[in-house]
This record gives C-alpha cells, structure tokens and sequence, in this order.
C-alpha cells in the first residue's frame, strides 16, 4: 500500500494524510473538514485556495474559463479537481476550516493535537 502524503491547511495550520489519488477536497471531507465547495467537477471555481508550497496534478483539464493560466502560474488550485504529488501546503481563502466531524478528523490527522475550532462551537458563537 502506498503512503499517504501530507496536506497543511493554512490559516489552521492542521495537517492532514492525503490517500494516493485522492484530490484536496476529498481528503478534508474524508478527515470531517468543511470547507468551500459547490459543484465537485472543476466547473465553478468555488473551491480555488492558493498552494504555499508543494505541486499538485490534474487528471482531467481545466477551462480556462474557470482557472487562468496566470492563476495556474500563481499557485492557485481548484481543491475538488487537484491531486498532490507529494506533500502539499494550502492556504484557504477568506475562510477558516469548520471540524464537521471529530473522529474523523482523528483519523487523518498528522501532528498537533489540539483541535480546530468545532462546527458546533462554531453554531454556538454566531
């Protein structure tokens, strides 16, 4: 079996293992993250972050409609579609992450183990 690579998530600073094949997106949703995301196909460009550090590949193309060269150039990744080669650093946009759920969340994290803020702590504030 192949070993999972590392995914950092910025401004949270929360590491999580990341499957081989698996894109960003399915590996926050597998650890129990929320982030955001509409159509899970590349199309909307909802769920653009920016990579800090590390690569990531495409298996399918991306429209030039959604994602511009220059976005391409400058790191940006479409979360739902990208699938890291290798450990990979991320930084979210205007937003941070919500734990949707926590055992999950205990299942795929690598490192620190204090918790990121809860989604029902999140509920509880608003």
């Amino acid at each position: 079996m192949a070993t999972p690579n590392r995914l950092t998530i910025l401004p949270d600073d929360l590491t999580i293992a990341v499957q081989p094949g698996e894109t960003v997106l399915d590996a926050m949703r597998a650890a129990g993250l929320g982030a955001r995301f509409a159509c899970r196909r590349g199309g909307c460009a909802f769920c653009k972050v920016d990579i800090v550090e590390g690569e990531v590949n495409y298996e399918y193309d991306i429209s030039s409609s959604v994602m511009s060269e220059e976005e391409y150039a400058n790191g940006t990744c479409l979360a739902c579609r990208a699938v890291p080669n290798g450990d990979v650093s991320i930084e979210l946009r205007d937003e941070r992450l919500l734990v949707k759920s926590s055992l999950l969340l205990q299942l795929r994290r690598i490192g620190k183990e204090e918790p990121a803020e809860d989604a029902g702590d999140a509920a509880d504030e608003s």
